[in-house]
């Protein structure tokens, strides 16, 4: 399908990655009225996992951000399944979860989450825009840097 946000999209040189399958008992969307529930993704490559271990240890904030980045693409790949192929159904972005493997004393979640931030805003423009929380976790799924969830309104 090709529409406004694919043309975008290729003018950001963005390949969606596949949407991953979920590791555990869960969907990895849901979609209810008018908004579609994204379950937590992770930074997740062509060749895997690529960003695992902690922040204010094992990364910088410049790779958390890029780990988050990845992530939101992810997430994105997750709402494109849900809209049937046709992410110009996507009104907003509501709301970005966004969970940050640290170490205790870490305090730059917000700038980790801002790589997630930034790519939805270059994508969606001010349909980007969005509520946002960004926290720390002593540790997630298999080591990850980051893991995101999101609400969208959607068509």
């Amino acid at each position: 399908m090709s529409g406004r946000i694919d043309a975008r999209l290729k003018e950001l040189g963005i390949t969606l990655p596949k949407a991953a399958a979920p590791l555990a008992n869960y969907v990895p969307w849901v979609v209810t009225g008018s908004l579609v529930f994204v379950s937590g993704q992770g930074p997740v490559g062509p060749n895997g996992i690529e960003y695992q271990g902690k922040l204010g240890r094992d990364l910088e904030v410049a790779e958390g951000a890029k780990a988050a980045r990845l992530t939101a693409l992810n997430v994105i790949a997750q709402l494109r399944e849900a809209v049937g192929g046709d992410l110009d159904r996507v009104k907003r972005c509501v709301k970005l979860l966004g969970f940050v493997n640290s170490t205790p004393d870490f305090i730059q979640q917000p700038d980790v989450i801002n790589g997630a931030s930034d790519v939805i805003v270059e994508i969606f423009g001010n349909a980007g825009r969005h509520a946002r929380s960004a926290v720390s976790a002593p540790s997630l799924p298999v080591d990850i840097a980051v893991e995101i969830e999101a609400i969208f309104e959607i068509e």
